[in-house]
């Protein structure tokens, strides 16, 4: 696992790169990161994931593990020391998590396939947890 902090040349390279043309299977992710001290963690294993982290503000973390196929997170996160923990096993699994404000904490663990899961957290100290495990659940979680 690495931890990334992306400087504005490390972003224009990770956006250079993700514009080039997908090899059939492949794994894809996009970082875009404004601030200071926002930090991402990933590892993808299967093919066809893809993750999607844009953090802007202070301090906001996002660590994502994928396993399988077809699985989607986005993480969005506006303001200061947010986190976002995803964990997918299986199969078409898509997580959405927005965070925007101060000390949120999203963690979500779905394990299965045709999992959804949406997360969106307003104003200051917000946790959400969720774990998912069969086929075909939904859920949104939605806190001010």
């Amino acid at each position: 696992m690495t931890i990334l902090k992306m400087s504005t040349a490390a972003c224009a390279l990770v956006v250079a790169l993700s514009s080039l043309p997908a090899q059939a299977g492949s794994n894809r992710v996009f970082i875009d990161q404004w601030g200071r001290d926002n930090s991402t963690a990933l590892t993808q294993r299967g093919q066809r994931q893809h993750v999607s982290i844009t953090q802007s503000g202070r301090g906001n973390f996002s660590i994502n593990t994928q396993d399988g196929a077809r699985n989607r997170v986005v993480v969005g996160q506006t303001g200061r020391h947010n986190q976002a923990d995803t964990l997918q096993n299986g199969r078409r699994n898509i997580v959405g998590i927005a965070q925007m404000g101060r000390d949120g904490n999203a963690t979500v663990t779905q394990s299965g396939n045709r999992n959804a899961i949406g997360i969106i957290q307003t104003g200051r100290g917000n946790t959400a947890t969720s774990t998912q495990t069969g086929t075909g659940n939904v859920v949104l979680i939605i806190q001010d």
